[in-house]
């Protein structure tokens, strides 16, 4: 869900040497090449027309386009099952983490962080959670193969918890592999 870590994940990811792509960006792309303002609330519109122009996992399959060829690479911001389907598909491992923050917490960061297109306030942000739910997320978080809480750590402390699990991940991959 939005704010509650995914990129401290995704940056602990990059210093361990593994490639990153982000769905979000991917679709603020399109927004862009689309001339479309890049909002929450557009994104989440062109992320769902994309859905219903080309298939569930349209925004999927645009990441393969901009996916680097690397042995293992980490995607951010996976929002339904049909996403992880069609990764699962695509490559020859796929594992699903989800971050958890509580409510509460997530709101604190996002208004604290004051993007552009963070809630203002408790109803704009509430609002938001319900249009990330409605895509599928919550299925993708309750079937996750790991949770990783982010409530109480500080920024550095949850950054090394995520190394700590990502090496761990990195060696039963290799595990599997070999």
């Amino acid at each position: 869900m939005p704010g509650s870590g995914k990129t401290l994940f995704t940056e602990a990811a990059r210093e361990l040497g593994i490639p990153v792509v982000s769905m979000g960006d991917i679709v603020r792309l399109e927004a862009i090449k689309r001339g479309l303002r890049t909002d929450a609330e557009t994104m989440s519109y062109l992320a769902r027309k994309l859905r219903e122009e080309k298939g569930p996992d349209a925004v999927a399959e645009l990441v393969l386009e901009h996916a680097p060829q690397a042995p293992v690479i980490a995607i951010e911001g996976v929002r339904s099952r049909e996403e992880v389907a069609f990764f699962k598909k695509s490559f020859e491992k796929v594992i699903v983490v989800a971050i958890h923050s509580s409510p509460r917490t997530r709101f604190a960061r996002l208004t604290a962080r004051r993007r552009e297109d963070d809630p203002k306030n408790w109803d704009e942000f509430v609002k938001r959670d319900e249009r990330e739910l409605s895509m599928g997320l919550g299925e993708v978080i309750a079937l996750a193969d790991y949770m990783l809480v982010n409530e109480e750590e500080s920024r550095e402390a949850f950054l090394r918890t995520c190394k700590v699990h990502l090496a761990k991940m990195l060696e039963e991959l290799r595990r599997s592999i070999n």
